[in-house]
């Protein structure tokens, strides 16, 4: 399986400015990769980074096996790229847009355009100036895959959208990727994260805290833990023990380790009831940030 994206040691500095620092992705062909974290995580800078929007200060970042700054033309005509806010000409047609920027790819982009205008249930002949945010949005996902890229990075992509044209989106960049697309998918909406990728990067203050498998992170070895006792709490301390929330006489926490070891941990409480359930990414996800 070869390598799309590869970055060593990736850092861009803004002087006394944080930017990213020794960022190091390895993302597989035909994956769908998460990249999350808060707003201000580092997220946006390296994705400009890696389109060579920006240059590194220091490290390494290539996708397909070509330098990010060296061969960025050569790259770009393969990559597909919604950013989390997108600017246009007001007074452009939605189709004049996306005409001339098809006029950038060797290959006739028209049907394409067309059917993804119909998937998104966008006129193609409004003006931008008369759209809104949601609609610029969708010509912004129009933009991205018109040239049926091999790489598709996504910032925020889904803001804007309504829930329904959330889960058209969804289905959509499914599809991409079915036909061969690798996809770098960027969000702080960690749902959306886990209904699609495959792994997953955490990324804080500019570093990577961890890269897993979304199918690891929601594993056994994790679990969501709530329970009440007969009488008020006043301390709770547990080994494994992970965002601790205690409310008179109830707790709940995530718990990471073996479940005979917790079960014989609580076995000190008096404990009236008990619910150990399967934890969503975001209770894993929110102990990285504590």
């Amino acid at each position: 399986m070869s390598i799309v994206i590869e970055t060593k040691k990736l850092t861009k500095s803004y002087g006394k400015s944080r930017g990213i620092i020794d960022i190091d992705l390895s993302i597989n062909q035909g994956e769908i990769f998460g990249f999350i974290g808060p707003n201000g995580a580092g997220k946006s800078t390296t994705i400009r980074t890696l389109l060579g929007l920006i240059f590194k200060t220091s490290g390494e970042a290539k996708i397909f096996g070509l330098d990010c700054e060296k061969n960025s033309h050569e790259i770009l005509a393969e990559v597909g790229y919604l950013p989390s806010e997108v600017f246009y000409y007001d007074n452009m047609k939605a189709i004049d847009l996306l005409k001339y920027s098809a006029s950038f790819y060797k290959k006739d982009c028209t049907k394409r355009i067309y059917e993804l205008g119909e998937v998104l249930e966008l006129d193609l002949n409004k003006k931008i100036e008369d759209m809104s945010l949601g609609n610029k949005k969708k010509v912004g996902i129009i933009q991205g895959l018109l040239h049926s890229p091999k790489l598709i990075i996504l910032d925020e992509p889904t803001s804007g959208l309504d829930p329904l044209m959330q889960k058209k989106f969804f289905e959509l960049i499914k599809q991409e990727n079915q036909k061969g697309a690798t996809v770098l998918f960027s969000s702080h909406i960690l749902s959306e994260v886990q209904k699609i990728c495959d792994r997953v990067a955490i990324i804080k203050e500019g570093r990577i805290l961890q890269v897993e498998k979304i199918s690891d992170l929601t594993s056994s070895a994790y679990k969501s833990v709530y329970f009440t006792t007969s009488s008020q709490i006043n301390d709770f301390q547990l080994d494994g023990a992970l965002n601790i929330e205690i409310t008179n006489n109830s707790v709940s926490f995530v718990y990471k380790g073996n479940c005979n070891n917790l079960l014989q941990q609580l076995n000190k409480y008096e404990i009236t009831n008990i619910d150990i359930t399967e934890p969503s990414l975001e209770d894993i996800f929110m102990h990285y940030y504590v």
